[in-house]
């Protein structure tokens, strides 16, 4: 049960850091910035978001 447990967290981060990122580049965009990222960018902005969501998740 732990295993099943701990991929829905996973699973669960990775989609709301998804949300966020885009939200967060979204919202930018409105106040006139424009944010390009590589594919490496992304990734890692992607994995640190998931680490920093499911941090949130622990408390």
């Amino acid at each position: 049960m732990k295993y099943i447990n701990g991929i829905i967290k996973l699973i669960v981060s990775l989609f709301v850091s998804t949300i966020i990122i885009y939200a967060v580049n979204i919202a930018a965009g409105f106040a006139g910035a424009d944010y390009s990222f590589t594919h490496g960018e992304t990734f890692v902005i992607w994995i640190l978001m998931a680490i920093l969501v499911n941090n949130c998740f622990n408390k």
